[in-house]
């Protein structure tokens, strides 16, 4: 009688491990699939207009571009030459990859599948299917003998 009596405590420890462990697994394995289904709900920023920098700004001057946050939007500044900045969203039109500006070729490349835009945001070269989106550029004066600030906005 003692010995049945150990067996079923053990049958019942083992039932009850046994159902859990499978019980934890299937959470393990369903919990990321049911986050994936339904994402959480990330409002997107309203923003029509934003301050992107000094037009003497050294990254700008140095590299002649600056990825500037729009929002939830990467947006490529450049400066074309003096006083001619241009802005178009960064992401590239194929596989939404960051474009950078060449100054040295004058061109905007995607270094995903080497796509080439111009300066004027139009497609040269590559796998591309549309042209960048422009976004519109205004100098505000911030005062006396400051230098002048680079406003974004949407075009």
């Amino acid at each position: 009688m003692d010995n049945e009596a150990t067996s079923m405590g053990r049958r019942r420890f083992l039932n009850w491990f046994l159902g859990t462990s499978v019980g934890a697994l299937m959470g393990s394995i369903l919990f990321p699939v049911a986050r994936f289904v339904s994402p959480p709900e990330v409002p997107e920023a309203a923003t029509n207009q934003v301050e992107a920098c000094a037009t003497n700004d050294p990254e700008l001057l140095e590299k002649g571009f600056r990825i500037i946050r729009f929002g939830l939007e990467p947006v490529l500044l450049m400066r074309v030459a003096e006083g001619d900045f241009r802005a178009y969203t960064a992401t590239c039109t194929h596989l939404d990859c960051i474009v950078e500006y060449q100054k040295g070729e004058g061109r905007i490349w995607c270094n995903c599948h080497n796509g080439h835009y111009d300066l004027s945001g139009q497609v040269v070269a590559g796998p591309p299917p549309r042209p960048l989106d422009p976004i519109e550029v205004n100098l505000v004066s911030a005062g006396p003998g400051l230098p002048q600030k680079i406003v974004l906005s949407r075009a």
